[in-house]
């Protein structure tokens, strides 16, 4: 399959992706987030050979804020990105939402010790309970290979006001064959390693084999930027980590 013929065939890749991991999405993911919950921030660490950091910095640079603008952070686990917009620009109004209770108390208690205050709504981020053109920007990083992305993006361009931004990153699949090849080879042993290294339950340990499958099945930078385009959303901009290992898009919510 040509890359254009990948490009316009989005819609299916998502039914394809729904039917091989809806059943772990609904029944199984929430298990392994709450137990990784309290040693997360440090299994990325390792896993990402201490890069976690840099993919995180470049994402954040990426993200214009201006004072008392209205942040929503999707799947804001351990509120990574919106302590460090907080950082950025303290006068923000953030608010995360994530599915997993465990993963936001730890992030609650990190916002809290370093004395910013983000609202938090635990919910299925598919349906967001906010009303229409309500947020400035959206933010979602390292989570939107677990969920049906065309539903979320609708969703996130719902909240978002006209002109706002969304800003998407996450570990994308490598358009070079090459960079893909080693890159699933390292992730195969890693999650393996890493399931050991930190006495991971039955649950994490259960979704190894996911955890590399849903890399495999899910978008290059350059079919993200087509599925935002597809989306209605405009002005979208992309930038590539490692051969295209992570990515980060910027895009801009169109007037109806």
């Amino acid at each position: 399959m040509t890359c254009s013929e990948k490009i316009n065939n989005l819609d299916g890749r998502e039914l394809i992706r729904e039917q091989a991991f809806g059943n772990i999405w609904s029944n199984e993911i929430n298990d392994v987030f709450a137990d990784v919950a309290g040693y997360y921030d440090r299994v990325n660490r390792v896993a990402s050979l201490g890069l976690i950091n840099w993919f995180r910095r470049s994402f954040i640079s990426i993200i214009d804020v201006e004072p008392q603008q209205k942040v929503l952070d999707v799947c804001a686990g351990t509120n990574a990105v919106g302590i460090a917009l907080l950082k950025k620009q303290p006068s923000l109004k953030v608010h995360a939402v994530d599915r997993s209770e465990e993963m936001q108390h730890v992030g609650q208690e990190q916002a809290k010790a370093l004395g910013f205050n983000i609202d938090s709504t635990i919910t299925d981020v598919h349906t967001l309970p906010f009303p229409d053109n309500h947020f400035d920007i959206v933010t979602i990083q390292f989570a939107s290979r677990h969920l049906k992305l065309i539903p979320l993006i609708k969703e996130v361009k719902r909240v978002l006001k006209p002109g706002g931004h969304f800003y998407h990153s996450d570990m994308l699949r490598p358009s070079n064959r090459l960079v893909e090849k080693a890159y699933f080879a390292y992730l195969t042993g890693c999650v393996s390693v890493v399931a050991w290294a930190f006495k991971s339950n039955k649950y994490a340990k259960g979704c190894k084999k996911y955890f590399v499958d849903a890399l495999r099945m899910f978008y290059s930078p350059e079919e993200m930027t087509q599925l935002l385009y597809d989306q209605g959303f405009v002005k979208v901009s992309s930038k590539s980590l490692l051969g295209g290992v992570v990515g980060a898009h910027k895009a801009v919510s169109a007037a109806e």
